[in-house]
């Protein structure tokens, strides 16, 4: 049901940061529906992590079933792909996150997280500032960004999360 045209077509959509629905079509003639939504589903999630929870609507062109269902989708993934969460929100979230799970050392030295923003919305793109932030490892990482697109609901969208070093005035000072 994936071929590798569709990946790549669905890969760089996200990759240009746009938000995606998938309408599945001819559900007119699917054998077993709810067991064949079911395992789309997955396959979707497994294929396309970087966008899990997509909708996946399906629909039939000739009888017009499922359309209602599709335009509904699209409005409700645009919504999440303009969203704008409060920077209160977002840090008590940080806080809590650090809390629960802080960044790993690197090389025998501690990583410092301060606080996080939201930079930009179309997609949703978030900022967090520290110390040695470019040290932090990519499974830290999507840990963030999983932690994100599941308290502020973001699922189903492409999610930016940039890492920045916080200046230190000091720094060239001797």
């Amino acid at each position: 049901p994936f071929e590798k045209q569709d990946l790549q077509i669905a890969d760089l959509v996200t990759r240009e940061g746009r938000a995606l629905v998938i309408a599945v079509n001819k559900w007119d003639r699917a054998e077993e529906p709810d067991k064949r939504i079911k395992e789309l589903r997955e396959m979707a999630d497994r294929l396309l992590p970087q966008v899990r929870g997509m909708p996946l609507v399906p629909v039939s062109a000739l009888t017009g079933f499922g359309l209602n269902r599709l335009m509904d989708a699209v409005f409700k993934i645009r919504e999440r792909w303009e969203k704008r969460v409060p920077t209160s929100a977002l840090n008590r979230w940080f806080a809590a996150l650090l809390e629960h799970h802080p960044p790993p050392a690197v090389a025998g030295r501690r990583i410092k997280l301060r606080y996080v923003t939201q930079a930009s919305t179309r997609p949703p793109t978030f900022i967090t500032f520290g110390s040695r932030a470019e040290a932090i490892p990519e499974s830290y990482r999507r840990y963030l960004l999983n932690g994100l697109r599941d308290a502020f609901d973001l699922t189903g969208v492409p999610v930016r999360l940039h890492l920045r070093k916080t200046e230190n005035p000091y720094e060239t000072k001797k």
